[in-house]
């Protein structure tokens, strides 16, 4: 009875095994099914010559963009001047290097006869001739660039005033040079000075971002340049800017409200401790003498701020937002 039972499902195996792969052989629909895969089979689209030989607006449009893309790569790199130019001062690079220098040195003279040491009157030195004057020109970058995007929305409102009542594009910017304020002003007329020595007026739009290093000043150069180059409703171009720069403005105003209520509670919980720490020394002096007279209590005493240093850097990662 086995023997039956085992040949009849050795039997039914093989017959399934030929019909999975020898059926198709024999029937044909393995060929029948090549015949329609290569029949279904997509090509590539036909080319379609163009009606002239000019580029198509699409393609004279992506020709700028990727033109303009690799221009600011390059120019990633910031150097001393542009940064001084950038922060609004006419100072030369000699100009700073000695004001630099001048710092340092008086830190240094400032810090030695208090009896601190050479290496820390060295160290406040250094720190007062290479990072103060780098700081204070990030600090006018920002209030700078604060202060022209607060009046570019406002300027590119005019020009597309001026553009839609007839006036060329030229004109208009030599009317933002000399009504509006500043940082705009100079910027604009900077803009002029450099069409009128040759460069076309897209191009030279293109450098505001070289001088105003923001996303607002960019866009504007883009836009310009583009139409320059492939023609278009400028009016229209910069009525959207003007559009999204109003829309980015709010934005910013409302992330920095909301953010506003974590800046305080950041800044209550960075100054507790130093606030606690000193109302203690003036009324117990001798009970936190300890941390700074004992070896362990200086040891507390670093591990606390580099604990505090990194909590701020966290507080201040988690409620700052770029848009």
């Amino acid at each position: 009875m086995h023997v039956y039972v085992l040949f009849a499902l050795v039997t039914i195996a093989i017959g399934g095994a030929a019909w999975v792969f020898l059926y198709p052989i024999l029937s044909g629909e393995r060929q029948a099914e090549r015949r329609m895969a290569s029949v279904a089979q997509v090509g590539p689209p036909p080319t379609r010559l163009p009606r002239s030989g000019h580029k198509s607006r699409r393609e004279q449009l992506e020709g700028t963009l990727k033109e303009i893309e690799q221009r600011q790569k390059k120019a990633k790199r910031v150097p001393l001047a542009v940064r001084i130019s950038q922060a609004g001062l006419n100072w030369s690079k000699r100009q700073f290097m000695l004001i630099a220098a001048a710092l340092g040195v008086g830190a240094f003279l400032l810090v030695l006869p208090t009896g601190a040491g050479l290496l820390p009157a060295l160290g406040i030195g250094f720190a007062a001739g290479g990072g103060l004057p780098l700081w204070l020109l990030s600090f006018l970058k920002k209030r700078r660039e604060t202060r022209f995007i607060n009046a570019f929305p406002d300027a590119v409102d005019v020009i597309v005033r001026g553009i839609k009542a007839g006036l060329p594009l030229l004109d208009s910017l030599k009317l933002i040079a000399s009504e509006s304020a500043e940082p705009v002003r100079s910027e604009f007329r900077a803009i002029i000075e450099t069409q009128t020595i040759g460069i076309p007026i897209g191009d030279a739009c293109l450098k505001l971002y070289e001088h105003m290093p923001l996303p607002e000043a960019n866009f504007f150069g883009i836009v310009v340049s583009i139409q320059q180059r492939a023609g278009g409703n400028l009016s229209e171009a910069l009525g959207n800017l003007s559009r999204v720069l109003r829309d980015r403005k709010k934005m910013k105003a409302k992330i920095k409200a909301m953010s506003q209520e974590a800046k305080a509670s950041a800044s209550i919980i960075g100054a507790l401790p130093v606030a606690v720490m000193t109302l203690v020394y003036i009324t117990s002096p001798k009970y936190i003498e300890l941390l700074w007279t004992a070896s362990l209590g200086r040891l507390m005493l670093v591990c606390c701020a580099v604990w505090m240093l990194i909590g701020v850097m966290v507080m201040r990662k988690m409620i700052n937002f770029d848009i």
